[in-house]
């Protein structure tokens, strides 16, 4: 039977071992062609071993389950090369002398464009034979036919990967050749092993060449005509800064370079030679001689005419690819705020901006794992656009220190602005994203990671009012500066004055935090303490109030969190639904954000106070006489019956009812919404919606209702000209005074008119009687004579005092034609 891609399966348990890297054998190169299945010569005296393994089920575990992306074999290969070097650095804290052969503990990574070959070279612990037959020819089987078992049904287990060591197998997927040489310290033999892609074996062979690393791991791909690319510098500079920035050990690339050199016309060792000129030589230069003397050759000449020979010249060089530190690994006493700004510009790539605040945290327990997250100071550009769910987020995740992916959905979508690195030992390196995201693990690190920067953004808040309420008590404390004559010496403070860093922050980014309530609800009564609003009781752009702080300040009576949902601060500051507030001094907090009016639906109360809209109907204020207020609301809705009545006829469909308002003061009337139905604001939002599809109209619209207000003099005179019976007569006048006030109450209440021609026409017979005007037919259109075309007036006005001795007349250079 043919193994197809055997040599995968037998590489896979590479990963078990710490083994690394690869080389290529220049006694098989000549046998690469197109058909080197058929066509492959093993090493010269090597021995023949058989895969001993599930090959076909590991290759398609690799295939089709764990590398969905092919550009991670360089990342797999590079953590083989690194676990390799971290266990001879630990062998040698006891041995010593396994780094007597090359002290150096490095990765180097080679590209050979013309024979299309990748080279990977650790100086690791290296394999012997055994090491070599044991590791790379051996597929562990334990668990593969229970993994791929589970795949199908869904409960496959993350954690089994890892005993399949398929880091290694994945240089197959780039590769129809691999050649591994490798020395292990405590063997005075180099050995190499080598396998293609669709044999059912594998060779080993000592070295021809020798002892040529000293110590360590060699991987050679011979890479298939799809996978040329990675022989590119371009190519593996951006995979191995992308994958393996952060790896502890120096990874080093090396890169060649083509230049056009000068050539010297003779070498040192040819001077002998014209030392040597035969006489007959000698004889021709002294006939010649003479008639060179009439010649004379410049000095310039002779060295243009020697530099023109040229010859192209390869040079090579190294490039260290992983310069910046992990410094989430470190010791948070010794990092200093700049050391973490510095990392963040490494993180963000953005090298002008600042993060506002950061933490650093080992999370200890069933699962292990570092972390760095840094909270932004500028808003990321898709989600400055409303584009939440194009956006990706900007947290890395590592396994020790070797990227998985830079896409993991690690923070809940209202998180998504948050940026820095996860590092855990606990989870498999060997398995793709989709697969990973489903794992247990990661839940656990998701919940972690939500409630620490709920934690870090919550210490900002408290930190940042400190500080401001800590320079109001200096400012207050702070003696004032006499002058001679004994007045106060008045100190402009403006420029000593840090605006809050929270509040600077939250104006930013609070429409997430507000995503956070509506959608987080195991986290919803923390993110709802960090919320800050601007209210009628604070002043300026800065002056916010939190839930905590507007509780606090409540009136005795009051157990209810009043709120004003509207477009602009402005508009609802000069509402009719603030004027009973204002009389009473009870706080009103402003929501002017969209998300706004969808965050009330989830959260209906705080501390036990509920929240409650002033522009839906039912607000009572408890400090008044409840008794009165019965006896009040009885009288006027007898006395005002017959006008209620008839405007709810007028009014039909369009309004829910018309009630005596308790709260109005100056307005005659106004629209509100039902207690348990869309406000005027959330209407305007729900219409505004652009990909909305056969709403119905109904499902949007507010329930209004009518308020009047029965002490005012508008209210009176209608109450006196409505029918009290339902064959009355009412006049045009009477209509249009009633359809007028309804037209009033709906703009004052945030709706819009609800008939724009009936309005128009409405207006244009009030303009008819404020102006006198008894019919509103056109006039004739006029039909003046023709005239002839005169030129247009000139202002000559700028003109006056222009002479011709303002104009620098020699400057002009005219020609006799142009004269």
């Amino acid at each position: 039977m043919r193994f197809n891609r055997l040599a995968l399966g037998a590489a896979a348990v590479l990963g078990l071992c710490s083994v690394p890297v690869i080389y290529a054998d220049d006694a098989a190169a000549a046998t690469a062609s197109d058909d080197a299945a058929a066509a492959y010569l093993p090493p010269e005296g090597a021995e023949s071993y058989k895969f001993d393994a599930e090959v076909d089920k590991m290759l398609d575990i690799v295939i089709n389950s764990l590398y969905t992306n092919k550009d991670v074999f360089l990342r797999e290969l590079i953590s083989n090369a690194s676990d390799a070097l971290d266990k001879v650095r630990f062998l040698s804290v006891t041995k010593p002398e396994l780094l007597q052969d090359k002290e150096e503990l490095e990765v180097r990574i080679e590209y050979d464009e013309d024979n299309k070959t990748l080279t990977i070279r650790d100086s690791g612990i290296g394999m012997n034979k055994e090491d070599l037959t044991k590791n790379l020819g051996t597929v562990a089987r334990s668990g593969t036919t229970k993994f791929m078992e589970g795949l199908g049904d869904g409960t496959a287990d993350i954690s089994q990967i890892g005993q399949f060591g398929v880091g290694f197998y994945s240089a197959f997927l780039v590769a129809d050749r691999v050649t591994v040489a490798s020395k292990h310290p405590d063997d005075t033999v180099q050995y190499v092993w080598e396998s293609t892609d669709g044999h059912d074996a594998f060779y080993i062979a000592e070295d021809p060449r020798g002892n040529t690393l000293g110590r360590g791991t060699e991987i050679t791909l011979h890479l298939k005509e799809d996978a040329e690319e990675y022989a590119s510098p371009y190519k593996l500079r951006t995979l191995a800064k992308h994958y393996s920035e952060f790896v502890t050990h120096p990874l080093h690339l090396r890169t060649t370079s083509k230049e056009m050199v000068d050539v010297e016309e003779e070498e040192e060792a040819a001077a002998a030679d014209a030392d040597a000129d035969t006489d007959e030589e000698k004889k021709e230069e002294e006939q010649t001689g003479d008639d060179e003397d009439d010649i004379e050759v410049s000095d310039e000449d002779a060295e243009t005419e020697k530099s023109k020979k040229q010859k192209e010249v390869t040079t090579y060089s190294w490039e260290e690819l992983n310069t910046e530190q992990a410094i989430w690994t470190r010791s948070k006493e010794e990092i200093t705020d700049d050391d973490y700004q510095g990392f963040w510009k490494v993180v963000n790539k953005q090298a002008n901006e600042n993060a506002t605040a950061w933490s650093h945290f080992d999370a200890e327990g069933n699962i292990n794992f570092k972390s760095l997250v840094y909270l932004p100071s500028e808003i990321p550009p898709q989600l400055l656009q409303g584009n939440m769910d194009e956006y990706r987020g900007g947290l890395k995740l590592y396994v020790r220190k070797v990227l998985i992916s830079d896409e993991f959905d690690l923070m809940p979508r209202y998180l998504s602005f948050i940026r820095g690195v996860i590092d855990s030992d606990d989870l498999p390196l060997n398995v793709n994203r989709e697969t990973l995201q489903e794992s247990k693990i990661i839940k656990i690190i998701k919940k972690k990671l939500v409630r620490k920067v709920v934690e870090m953004i919550r210490k900002l808040a408290i930190d940042s009012e400190k500080k401001s309420k800590g320079d109001e008590d200096e400012a207050e404390t702070k003696e004032a500066e006499i002058d001679a004559d004994g007045n106060v010496i008045e100190v402009d403070d403006e420029d000593d004055d840090e605006p809050n860093k929270y509040i600077q922050w939250y104006k930013k980014f609070a429409p997430s935090l507000k995503m956070g309530v509506i959608e987080d609800d195991a986290n919803r009564g923390k993110l709802s303490k960090l919320l800050r609003f601007h209210s009628s009781k604070t002043d300026g752009e800065d002056d916010f109030v939190s839930f905590e702080q507007y509780v606090g300040r409540m009136k005795e009576w009051q157990d209810e969190i009043y709120f004003f949902a509207g477009q602009s601060e402005e508009e609802m500051e000069a509402s009719h639904f603030m004027d009973k507030f204002k009389e009473k001094g009870v706080e009103v907090l402003y929501f002017t954000d969209p998300i706004d009016e969808y965050m009330v639906q989830n959260l209906r109360d705080f501390d036990g106070k509920k929240l409650t809209a002033i522009t839906k109907e039912g607000i009572k204020f408890k400090d008044e006489d409840e008794d009165l207020v019965k006896r009040r609301e009885k009288y006027y809705q007898k006395q005002f019956k017959p006008l209620t009545k008839w405007l709810n006829k007028l009014y039909g469909p369009n309004v829910m009812r018309v009630a005596i308002s308790k709260r109005l003061g100056r307005a005659p009337a106004i629209v509100s919404s039902s207690e348990y139905g869309h406000s005027a604001n959330m209407e305007r939002i729900m219409r505004a919606q652009a990909f909305t599809h056969g709403a119905n109209d109904a499902m949007m619209q507010a329930m209004r209702i009518v308020e009047i207000n029965p002490r005012h003099p508008f209210v009176h005179k209608l109450l006196n000209a409505c029918p009290k019976e339902d064959d009355d007569v009412v006049t045009d006048d009477t209509k249009d005074a009633a359809m007028m006030l309804y037209d009033m109450a709906l703009m004052s209440g945030g709706f819009p008119i609800a008939d724009n021609a009936g309005y128009s026409e409405r207006m244009t017979r009030v303009l008819k009687t404020m102006l006198d005007v008894s019919d509103v037919n056109l006039a004739d259109e006029v039909d003046p004579p023709e005239e002839e075309d005169e030129p247009e007036d000139v202002d000559t006005d700028d003109l006056d005092g222009l002479n011709m001795d303002d104009f620098d007349m020699d400057s002009l250079d005219l020609g006799e034609e142009d004269i």
